[in-house]
């Protein structure tokens, strides 16, 4: 395999000059995860090719309700650890607009008509690129919504998504929140990308995958998506990294980057068969960032389909109020021998992650999305959040009682696309969370 491309060109303020400006505020920039609230229309409709979950259970049952449920709590506990905590409400469904552009009629394939239905705006991963203010030209916080142009049912997400980002992000005196980048090249957010940094607050260097088309299943991140985001983010390209994510994890169904390598401040957390060529990537990274402390999980430990299974790195590593880091894994890996086995093994020794912590959300797993798919990182103050988005335990006892009274309890495939009832009660729910909220500029 080829070495992985590092571009050389300097974009906005030398970088001396950008830790100079950010000295004084640097303190108060935190990193926040906003998870996804799961929807109302949570459906196993398997529409996502290159999903082995999703496939696995197509056409199952589903329970929106305790997905919804399993969501928040994974939020409550990682706010009882003292970790800032933000949200995004789920996107309007089903989507009316392209109910209409794809001239449904009941004719067509009922993937097809599930597609204005889905849930997968729960998976906030692939919202936006956010690069925070210690790494852009002009010192703000500067995101990008993904475009999604991959999948059918994900590519009608960006504009309502932007809609939110413009409004949880509107202090443009800290953040830029721009268009998706065109549709020729497939972008599929964060999920795709990494940042590495000696604190949150301090300029990091952003590693973003990319992937090469003619597999077995799609390469849903492109190498030119990945550059045009980093030239929107003034991003300097000597701190950049571009590296080729490995075929064979595409075709194991690892659709994305962050189901076999999550990021931490200065750890990288993946599988040995994560990148193309992984001795050139981790030769590339560390270049531009030498204090990388790598945590590699050989193939012989935990198998690449083993890792998919569990997504033991589609898990949130974070950095505890005690400078510990703690990496939230799903349930799933608790019940593996394999993977439990390296987990403890790896918390005996003396690396970087000290804590491992299984947490339940099986209905988002079984469409594909674990821990690190439910959350966008955005490193700012929280102080220059529109507070409406950010949660506390008030605003997380109003959510649960909405979604506890008004979520569906189960969805049978069937419905999707065919019961008017399901679609009332569901754009009910919806409303009903947006009014509590008090953001109901969200309705159109």
């Amino acid at each position: 395999m080829a070495r992985p491309l590092r571009d050389r060109f300097n974009h906005g303020l030398p970088r001396d000059l950008r830790s100079l400006a950010m000295t004084t505020g640097e303190s108060v920039l935190k990193e926040i995860n906003f998870d996804g609230i799961i929807g109302p229309s949570h459906n196993y409709a398997g529409l996502s090719l290159g999903n082995i979950a999703s496939a696995t259970h197509r056409g199952q049952v589903s329970f929106p309700r305790e997905a919804a449920l399993q969501g928040l709590a994974k939020m409550r506990g990682n706010m009882a650890r003292g970790l800032p905590q933000g949200f995004l409400l789920p996107l309007p469904r089903p989507n009316r607009d392209l109910m209409q552009a794809l001239a449904l009629d009941g004719s067509e394939d009922p993937a097809l008509r599930a597609a204005p239905w889905s849930a997968s705006s729960m998976w906030t991963a692939n919202a936006a690129t956010v690069s925070p203010a210690p790494d852009t030209g002009d010192g703000r916080c500067h995101l990008t919504p993904a475009n999604l142009v991959t999948m059918v049912h994900r590519a009608q997400e960006w504009p309502d998504t932007k809609r939110q980002l413009d409004i949880a992000f509107a202090d443009r005196q800290h953040f830029e929140v721009h268009n998706a980048v065109p549709p020729t090249f497939g972008d599929e957010g964060a999920a795709n990308h990494m940042r590495l940094c000696e604190s949150h607050g301090a300029p990091g260097v952003e590693v973003f995958v990319y992937g090469r088309p003619g597999g077995k299943f799609p390469a849903r991140q492109h190498e030119q998506a990945s550059r045009t985001v980093a030239r929107l983010h003034g991003l300097d390209f000597d701190r950049c990294v571009f590296i080729e994510q490995n075929p064979e994890a595409i075709e194991a169904g690892a659709f994305h980057n962050d189901v076999v390598a999550v990021a931490n401040e200065r750890v990288l957390f993946c599988h040995a068969r994560a990148f193309a060529d992984p001795h050139g990537a981790y030769a590339a990274i560390r270049d531009a960032f030498p204090a990388l402390e790598l945590v590699e999980v050989p193939e012989s430990a935990v198998s690449l389909e083993e890792a998919i299974r569990t997504y033991l790195f589609n898990a949130q590593l974070v950095t505890l109020p005690d400078g510990t880091m703690a990496l939230v894994v799903p349930s799933e890996c608790r019940e593996s021998t394999s993977v439990w086995r390296f987990c403890e093994q790896m918390i005996a020794g003396n690396g970087p992650i000290r804590q491992v912590i299984p947490v339940d959300v099986r209905q988002s797993m079984a469409n594909g999305g674990g821990p690190a798919c439910l959350r966008l990182r955005v490193v700012a103050d929280p102080a220059t959040v529109d507070p409406r988005f950010l949660l506390d335990d008030t605003k997380a006892d109003m959510i649960e009682r909405v979604i506890a009274s008004s979520w569906p309890e189960r969805i049978e495939p069937g419905q999707i696309g065919a019961s008017s009832d399901l679609e009332d009660h569901i754009v009910t729910a919806w409303a009903g969370l947006v009014h509590v909220l008090e953001l109901v500029e969200l309705i159109d």
